[in-house]
């Protein structure tokens, strides 16, 4: 914890991972309903390459044109597949948004002083893990295989372009051996809730003995 977040008792930082198709959006929902401000990279990322923004024109002005729609929107599963065929693209992008997502989540976090912690769910935190400083790290884990067979079953991805994904991101090893704490979602959203629950009752208490810690 940061001297000034001592100070200023700014909430426990949890960073929110796994990989793709793991349930990360399952679990934030589920911190979501307990009243814990959720800060979504995703989401952000979203935001920011809205026309009119300066990362979309960043982006236009590097990639080219051929990556925005008739309607001036970013072309998504064009520039997804461009920057995961080639790592090269892919870091150039990441360049664009990462830092401008940072920004943004720590503007939103000095506004949360109220709360105890805050879940930021970074897909990439691990991967990007010099950009962003969180306190604890969890990590929503489940088999590959069963990653594969959710991907598959709610997009229409080819076969190469998941594998390339896939390959964009940390080996479930070596995710597990990073986390602080680990949630385990290979049997479904039911099994999800007492872990969330438990994890909330650790994370509040986790703050409060900090906050303590701090006290003339």
């Amino acid at each position: 914890m940061s001297a000034e977040q001592k100070m200023r008792h700014l909430p426990l930082t949890v960073g929110l991972t796994g990989g793709i198709a793991s349930g990360k959006s399952t679990v934030s929902e589920l911190f979501a309903q307990l009243g814990i401000p959720v800060l979504d990279a995703d989401q952000l990322a979203h935001a920011l390459v809205h026309p009119g923004q300066p990362a979309l024109d960043e982006i236009i002005a590097q990639f080219g044109k051929e990556f925005l729609t008739a309607d001036g929107e970013l072309h998504r599963a064009k520039l997804r597949e461009m920057v995961f065929s080639d790592s090269s693209q892919r870091l150039r992008l990441e360049a664009i948004l990462h830092p401008r997502i940072l920004q943004r989540m720590q503007q939103d976090i000095a506004k949360l002083c109220d709360f105890p912690y805050c879940i930021l769910s970074i897909p990439l935190l691990l991967e990007k893990n010099q950009q962003y400083t969180v306190e604890r790290v969890l990590v929503v884990d489940c088999p590959l295989p069963l990653q594969i067979q959710r991907l598959k079953s709610r997009s229409q991805l080819s076969d190469e372009l998941l594998a390339q994904i896939l390959a964009a991101q940390l080996d479930r090893d070596t995710r597990l051996s990073l986390a602080d704490e680990v949630i385990d979602n290979h049997r479904g959203p039911s099994h999800l809730v007492p872990q969330v629950l438990a994890l909330d009752r650790f994370y509040r208490q986790l703050q409060d003995t900090l906050h303590l810690s701090t006290l003339p």
